[in-house]
């Protein structure tokens, strides 16, 4: 099944990761969609806004038909070196946390997100919209177990850091991560399920000091891909 994309900047990210286009509609006035598509090659139709507007809103004047969002196996973002950083994500259910992320992930350079294939938001147009792009360089795995792939990872030789308040969490600050690390961030309401959580080598905390208890999830994220990059350089 095909998927739809939107807007200047998301378009012309596709394009300069090679992104198979089906289709790409233009708005007639959008002379900078049409200035780039034509310099990069691009076959487009012009089109009026109505025509755009019955396919997206918020379209910005050019849209995009591409076959699927590509997913990649987990062989192929494991790379245990001292300075890898993966990202679990347990069941994110919110798109606008996943693109956040995925656009973080894309800034400070981690190798991959996992997601899981069930009960978890999927890589969708809005997704792509939120991640500026970064959905497009970033490589995103599905996988059916969490603790299975987890095993998996520890036997490459990557260390697991949960996200999690508990009694026995450590300050995120506290620990050294001059390691191959894997993040592992949970869902919006539940956060990492208790047989993940078993699985972690350490378990980190985010102090808070006000009266919210918790911080979004890809603002957690966010905090600590940056602390990890941070002593993994």
């Amino acid at each position: 099944m095909s998927e739809l994309i939107c807007g200047t900047n998301l378009v012309k990210a596709a394009i300069n990761e090679s992104v198979k286009l089906l289709n790409l509609y233009i708005y007639t006035e959008n002379k900078e969609m049409i200035s780039f598509s034509k310099e990069k090659g691009i076959s487009f139709q012009k089109v009026d806004k109505i025509f755009l507007d019955k396919k997206m809103s918020n379209h910005q004047g050019v849209i995009a038909e591409i076959k699927e969002f590509k997913l990649y196996d987990l062989k192929e973002i494991i790379n245990p070196s001292k300075s890898s950083l993966i990202v679990m994500l347990e069941g994110l259910e919110d798109p606008h946390n996943l693109g956040a992320v995925l656009r973080t992930a894309d800034a400070a350079g981690v190798d991959g997100i996992i997601i899981p294939k069930n009960r978890s938001v999927k890589l969708n147009s809005t997704v792509a919209k939120v991640s500026t792009g970064a959905i497009f360089s970033v490589k995103t795995v599905e996988v059916v177990n969490f603790v299975q792939t987890i095993e998996k990872l520890k036997a490459a030789g990557y260390w697991i850091v949960g996200a999690e308040a508990t009694a026995n969490s450590s300050d995120y600050r506290s620990i050294k991560y001059d390691m191959p690390t894997v993040l592992v961030i949970g869902s919006e309401g539940k956060g990492i399920s208790r047989l993940v959580s078993s699985k972690c080598d350490f378990l980190v905390q985010i102090p808070m000091r006000g009266k919210v208890n918790s911080l979004n999830a890809s603002v957690s994220a966010g905090i600590l891909i940056y602390e990890i990059k941070k002593e993994q350089e």
